[in-house]
């Protein structure tokens, strides 16, 4: 198996930080102006035969583009993974297959994947996660969507509590859990058939509820859409839901929650100080 490696050098993070850094490389001597041209000439976008890379995304949003995979050959999750991996430690792929992982194994070292959630991901620089988000799955069907969730937090630099089958079927099984979700600062809710769970939580607790509907269910479950407006329709205050199945989009907007409480937490014990 042929593995192409990229050296700390090589490897062009464009968070503020990072291009902080860089710059100020410059202005000491450090860095040539032209190395540093070279670098900056492909932060906005990179132009490829099937796709155009946005490297500037991580300067905006905080973290490297995302690929989805379904829908795309091996090959071109591993040309969109390799080049990704050169520019940022961190890589997150959706949905894909044992065949986009064996493909873009090849060209990214150290690349995982886990078969249940169908994420492949690359860590780099693995740092403590940040506590405060609770993943809770109502079935243990609905566990992909949960894990592609959960998944989601821990490369975006969390450390997210799972909790799993604590339906409304046997809401005994809930509660026992109250004290965890209720010190949480943000909670993904995953739950099919007919999408009860979410409600249930945000009524007991004060952090958002991200509720995500899956398409677990028999007939009239409609692949999801049962529970999806069952949830929008919610009563309960708090409450936001995402797609269908679309545990990627609650664990990045979970991530972007629990970032602004660390950032306004860290902020205020500089104050005291």
């Amino acid at each position: 198996m042929t593995h192409h490696s990229h050296s700390p050098e090589s490897v062009q993070p464009f968070a503020e930080s990072a291009l902080h850094e860089m710059l100020a490389r410059v202005r000491s001597g450090a860095l040539p102006i032209a190395e540093a041209l070279q670098r900056l000439k492909h932060l906005p976008f990179e132009e490829m035969q099937s796709a155009t890379l946005d490297h500037h995304r991580m300067l905006r949003k905080g973290f490297a583009e995302v690929i989805y995979c379904a829908g795309k050959t091996p090959a071109q999750v591993a040309e969109i993974a390799s080049r990704l991996a050169a520019r940022s430690p961190t890589l997150l792929g959706t949905r894909a297959t044992p065949r986009h992982y064996a493909a873009a194994r090849r060209r990214v070292r150290g690349l995982h994947f886990d078969p249940l959630a169908r994420v492949l991901w690359l860590d780099r620089d693995p740092q403590p996660g940040h506590p405060g988000v609770v993943v809770i799955a109502a079935g243990t069907s609905d566990l992909p969507v949960a894990e592609e969730a959960a998944l989601t937090l821990q490369v975006m630099g969390h450390q997210p509590v799972r909790i799993r089958d604590v339906g409304v079927a046997g809401l005994h099984r809930l509660l026992k859990h109250l004290p965890v979700f209720q010190n949480a600062r943000v909670i993904v809710a995953v739950a099919g058939m007919e999408g009860a769970l979410p409600s249930v939580i945000a009524g007991l607790v004060a952090a958002p509820v991200i509720a995500v509907p899956t398409s677990v269910g028999y007939g009239a479950s409609f692949g999801g859409v049962t529970a999806l407006l069952a949830m929008l329709n919610s009563c309960a205050s708090g409450l936001s839901v995402v797609n269908i199945d679309n545990g990627f989009g609650a664990g990045y907007m979970a991530a972007m929650i629990n970032s602004q409480c660390v950032k306004a937490g860290q902020q205020k014990m500089e104050n005291r100080q």
